[in-house]
């Protein structure tokens, strides 16, 4: 529901599908922001002998826009090359891989990050970067925890990065949700279509445990990626906030090589996919237009503005839970756009609407997370973020443990339209909504430090394997 399989072309590349994006003041390095963006979605962990890995024809790219016109201001590369030590054996690794140099592992990748700036400035940061392996199992990966923070790379004072593979970290009911919009824990209430499929509440299910993803990853100084490298210290200050998202790239022609079993890319490279805030292009933008979405920058997204102001689920609510969202029923029958989804997805959160908290990047309408850099990490975060009283969480920047889910479905329920409309009664349930699933769901913990998402799960010991 982030973004996994999210638009028709895209589930047909997933090594350049985005499923995930977070950036948030890093708890352990006052002072620095960390920006997290995960591709190939759905990684059964016992998928060799052909392991997951990034492509070498996609350019994958992290954009920190910081002057609010949904344009990139400053931009983080990472181009990748496979390289292999036997092309004679089938085999990923002929023995135990302990170190990332191990002559053990056949096929591996490194890349090369590069920081670019609007100005047109190019600084490449590191090169011949080593990923990880994939996590195999206990004989080939017996130490990957010790073997994949070998792969943390530091850049320069108070700047890493971290390429490969990680646990899924984001938690959702997929498989009930998309069965015509049913939550487990409500399902009971559901309408059924006529059917008596669900006579009482069910637990959650989480769809994407014990699956890995594949993640980019890097933390740098705040002023890394504020306006003019300014320091900022205050959260009412505008400059405070910066916007970030991802995208993939692939070059424009591709040339199969007949009896060769390889092909040529290229000319320019041209975006295939891209990801700012959980369930945008997912839920909200609608099927005929997810390619289109897919292939445009945040500083185009005025053309979605009305799929946000008047959502298809928020209408879908009342009909498919009868009697249980009067309010919001009455609300979508009087024609009014949704004002604060649009602040919360497209402008950012404007001073006054939430006392003491801002994450405004302008008029423009652009879906980014919004990151105010001033709020420090929380030391007792809550993972409804700003709705549970955190304002170090989402929609403020995402954290990896933050449940996005829940906070969407609230706020499409209702729950956040009286921040912009006091005549607004929220109906109880919005308040209440969720699909079951917390990060005690999640069976491999998140890390306190960097690169945050836990270790991936192994082939060896999956229940599929």
């Amino acid at each position: 529901m982030s973004s996994h399989r999210e638009a028709p072309e895209i589930s047909k590349d997933p090594v350049a599908d985005s499923t995930d994006v977070y950036a948030f003041v890093s708890p352990d390095a006052p002072g620095t922001v960390t920006l997290i963006a995960n591709y190939i979605p759905l990684q059964n962990p016992a998928g060799g002998p052909n392991f997951y890995e990034f492509g070498d024809d996609v350019l994958y790219e992290i954009h920190i826009d910081n002057d609010g016109d949904g344009r990139a201001d400053v931009t983080y590369q990472f181009e990748f090359t496979t390289r292999m030590r036997r092309p004679d054996s089938f085999l990923y690794n002929t023995g135990p891989i302990l170190t990332l140099d191990s002559p053990n592992w056949n096929r591996y990748q490194t890349y090369t990050l590069t920081r670019c700036e609007s100005s047109g400035r190019r600084s490449v940061l590191g090169r011949n970067l080593t990923c990880p392996p994939c996590n195999i199992g206990p004989l080939s990966t017996p130490t990957y925890a010790k073997l994949a923070q070998q792969a943390i790379h530091t850049l320069g004072r108070n700047r890493k990065v971290f390429a490969g593979q990680r646990a899924e970290g984001f938690y959702v009911d997929l498989g009930s949700i998309f069965d015509l919009g049913n939550l487990r824990p409500f399902q009971n209430l559901h309408n059924q279509f006529g059917t008596s499929a669900f006579s009482e509440p069910a637990d959650g299910v989480n769809t994407t445990k014990e699956l890995n993803v594949h993640s980019l990853a890097v933390q740098v100084p705040a002023t890394d990626l504020t306006f003019h490298g300014r320091p900022v210290k205050d959260p009412a200050d505008p400059h405070a906030t910066v916007g970030v998202w991802t995208s993939a790239s692939r070059r424009q022609a591709r040339v199969i090589e007949p009896r060769q079993g390889k092909d040529l890319e290229t000319g320019p490279y041209t975006q295939v996919s891209r990801l700012g805030n959980p369930l945008f292009n997912e839920v909200l933008v609608p099927l005929g237009h997810k390619d289109e979405w897919n292939a445009v920058p945040p500083a185009d997204d005025k053309r979605f503005a009305a799929y946000v102001a008047h959502p298809e689920l928020a209408k879908l609510l009342p009909t498919l839970y009868p009697g249980v969202f009067p309010a919001l029923d009455a609300y979508n029958k009087s024609g009014k756009p949704r004002a604060d989804l649009l602040a919360i997805l497209l402008t950012g959160i404007p001073t006054g609407v939430v006392p003491g908290f801002q994450n405004y990047t302008g008029p423009t309408q652009a879906d980014m997370i919004r990151l105010n850099t001033a709020i420090p990490a929380a030391k007792s975060p809550n993972i409804l973020g700003l709705i549970g009283g955190d304002p170090a969480g989402f929609p403020n920047g995402r954290r990896v443990f933050d449940d996005v889910v829940t906070v969407e479905l609230r706020a499409l329920a209702g729950a956040t339209l009286p921040l912009v409309d006091k005549s607004y009664t929220p109906d109880a349930a919005s308040s209440k909504v969720t699909d079951g699933l917390t990060p005690a769901d999640v069976t491999n913990p998140y890390l306190d430090t960097f690169p945050y998402l836990g270790v991936p799960y192994d082939g060896y010991h999956h229940p599929a394997s």
